[in-house]
């Protein structure tokens, strides 16, 4: 995960309430389990000892009605000064956090998020196209936007295909698949370029398909076919539904696939990595981690003091004496650039956090 919208996080000087809940409301039943959830977390801050200002501010964002369907996952940070991070995604909250510290307890919302994948869904075929953003999964997209071709009086070709004018005809309907094709990937690239998505998935008829996946080569995101998905007037279609979930799923593990070998090689190397709490944090003091991989069940109970790692700060944040290892590793991620990524523990040298170097 991009650590970037994190920055501003850590430019005030705490201490930070961090609570990560279950907002969905579906249901008039569902509007009074949200109410005690709330509940339940901030009284857990108050048994902390966070201040009734900063927990009446967790609380009225918390209450806040977001309409999208369930799961739904909010996290708000809050320091005396105000809120200072809020986000609301697609996602399940097996465990809630309540935490109020001297730095933010992010890994369990790292950890949600990592295992959604905002996308672009593309749905073309010669008449234009149905573009939607999602935050993650199904069931619905945050936005949708549709292209309409032009000419759309030539978009179909002449079954009598015979003679000089039914080929000019074809050529003419040919020029207008292509153009309409043309301007649903602009679209689609003004959209990447502006929401920052780095998946695109692409379905539809399959001449439409192919003229996308030429005009989107050199896109910032990774373009992929959908096994099926075309356009329907009422949006459902259960298998695309499955498309998107297997499209989605393979991507994931090609990401933890990928990092999983890179630390793998890394360690065969014996550089360019590192194992552990400690280790991670001497190489945070110089800047030399890449990716962060953690995995915050495994991390809960270690503690991290910067007095023993000289050089190791955390923004403004003033933190002296011991503090968690995963809320003080993921601060240096923010305040270093680095990515976090969650994997578990096996994968990491039986270890509950390791790191990828940008130099040896």
């Amino acid at each position: 995960m991009d650590t970037a919208g994190f920055t501003n996080l850590l430019t005030r000087p705490g201490p930070y309430a961090t609570v990560l809940a279950d907002v969905s409301q579906n249901s008039e039943n569902a509007a009074h389990a949200k109410e005690l959830r709330v509940r339940a977390v901030c009284e857990e801050l108050s048994a902390q000892g966070a201040p009734p200002g900063v927990i009446a501010q967790v609380s009225d964002r918390l209450e806040a009605n977001v309409r999208q369907p369930a799961p739904l996952a909010r996290v708000v940070v809050a320091t005396p000064e105000g809120i200072a991070y809020d986000e609301v995604a697609v996602a399940e909250v097996p465990n809630p956090v309540a935490t109020w510290d001297a730095l933010p307890d992010l890994g369990s919302w790292i950890a949600a998020r990592e295992a959604s994948m905002p996308f672009v869904l593309v749905l073309a075929d010669h008449t234009g196209g149905d573009i939607s953003l999602w935050d993650s999964g199904l069931p619905q997209p945050t936005s949708t936007t549709t292209v309409a071709g032009d000419e759309l009086e030539h978009v179909h070709k002449v079954q009598d295909n015979v003679g000089w004018a039914a080929f000019r005809m074809q050529q003419t309907t040919d020029n207008v698949w292509r153009h309409n094709a043309d301007k649903v990937a602009e679209e689609v690239t003004r959209l990447v370029r502006d929401h920052g998505h780095e998946l695109v998935l692409v379905g539809g008829d399959p001449t439409t398909v192919g003229r996308l996946r030429e005009n989107l080569a050199g896109l910032h995101a990774e373009v992929v076919e959908l096994a099926s998905g075309q356009r329907t007037e009422d949006g459902g279609d259960h298998a695309r539904d499955e498309a998107i979930r297997t499209a989605l799923l393979d991507q994931v593990v090609r990401r933890r696939t990928s990092l999983v070998r890179r630390l793998e090689e890394a360690w065969g190397r014996g550089e360019r990595a590192a194992t552990g709490v400690r280790d991670v944090a001497d190489a945070f003091v110089t800047g030399r981690v890449e990716t962060l991989l953690i995995d915050p069940g495994a991390l809960a109970g270690y503690t991290l003091d910067p007095a023993d790692h000289p050089g190791l700060t955390f923004g403004e944040a003033p933190v002296s004496g011991p503090v968690p290892a995963g809320e003080a590793l993921v601060a240096a991620a923010v305040l270093t650039d680095a990515e976090v990524c969650v994997l578990p523990a096996s994968l990491l040298g039986d270890a509950p956090v390791a790191a990828l170097l940008r130099w040896a």
